[in-house]
């Protein structure tokens, strides 16, 4: 189950649950879209994979039944920030910008 974190490992924004402009990668690796097509250039400092829109959980349970939606599995409260220099990040991003996600 994705851990939803709270805000963008780069310049620390808040990304609540419900935010259209999350973005991550496979690891989960959370940034905000600005972040990511100014900075980052769709490409996450740690695996070098893409980054797409995160799903929004629903707030609410749509199943009777069914322990689902953010009231039985709430976002992270821990904020994270990138471990990555401005000069790491530029170099990763440089190198793989051009190559489809599907071949890095």
């Amino acid at each position: 189950m994705l851990e939803l974190r709270p805000n963008c490992e780069w310049c620390d924004r808040d990304l609540p649950p419900d935010s259209a402009e999350a973005r991550i990668c496979s690891y989960e690796c959370t940034y905000c879209a600005d972040c990511v097509e100014t900075v980052l250039q769709n490409v996450c400092p740690t695996c070098g994979g893409n980054l797409t829109p995160r799903p929004i959980r629903p707030k609410t349970n749509h199943r009777a039944g069914k322990a689902l939606g953010l009231a039985h599995h709430p976002a992270a409260t821990a904020r994270v920030r990138s471990p990555w220099s401005p000069e790491e990040v530029r170099a990763q991003s440089e190198r793989l910008r051009h190559v489809v996600p599907g071949e890095r």
